[in-house]
């Protein structure tokens, strides 16, 4: 298979020429284009979700021998989340290179959030099939670099980490209400507010709501914590 320079092109981003070029085709393909001679990114991702797992986790021991589970497995969650994943595909112009079908090109989905995530991790497997762990490890490590050793200790999401302070304070947990939605349905935007029960508030705005809730519980973690 003969790929485009575009895709050649991203080959170079990610580090890895691939021997079995359909495979990264294949993780390049979203459902909306698949077909019953095209298949789709989604088993990919299902591998690749676990072999990025366990590279941040081997990464992770490897950067702190000293640390416990207890630290170790926020740190985790912070670097294999899908909104990492999101933020690395952004960083090396995965959406550039998507294959879509046409409703789905149309209503902008080289910059949703969601099918970035899941095609870098397909992105990962098809590495991982092509040239095994050494090959995927390295691409990932590359990728992900100072996000490895800049983690914070305690990276629980702000929405974790604000619940568990309103349950210590024998409070319910925060309230989060939709205050609005505007933009093109193809790049919303989402205005959210968290509530607690003693009135404090704080809103925030972001392309999806899960964004926009844990920017707004930031948001109150630092005025009840200052």
């Amino acid at each position: 298979m003969k790929l485009s320079a575009e895709v050649r092109a991203f080959e170079g981003r990610i580090g890895h020429s691939f021997a079995q070029p359909a495979l990264l085709m294949t993780a390049l393909t979203h459902a909306s284009l698949s077909s019953a001679t095209r298949s789709d990114n989604e088993r990919l991702e299902f591998l690749g979700d676990r072999v990025l797992g366990l590279v941040m986790a081997e990464a992770l021991l490897d950067a702190d021998p000293g640390a416990s589970e207890g630290q170790l497995a926020p740190r985790y969650n912070a670097l294999v989340r899908k909104e990492t994943c999101t933020e690395v595909a952004r960083q090396i112009g995965l959406g550039d290179v998507l294959k879509l079908g046409r409703s789905e090109m149309l209503s902008g989905g080289r910059k949703k959030d969601a099918l970035l995530g899941d095609a870098m991790e397909a992105v990962i497997a098809a590495v991982y099939r092509d040239g095994g762990m050494a090959a995927a490890t390295a691409m990932v490590l590359r990728l992900w670099g100072a996000r490895i050793s800049d983690v914070k200790e305690d990276a629980r999401d702000a929405k974790t980490a604000l619940q568990e302070w309103a349950q210590a304070r024998k409070m319910p947990p925060p309230a989060y209400v939709e205050l609005q939605r505007s933009g093109p349905d193809h790049a919303p935007q989402f205005t959210i507010e968290v509530r607690l029960e003693d009135g404090r508030t704080a809103h925030a705005q972001a392309g999806n709501k899960r964004q926009a809730e844990q920017a707004a519980a930031r948001a109150l973690l630092g005025t009840v914590a200052s």
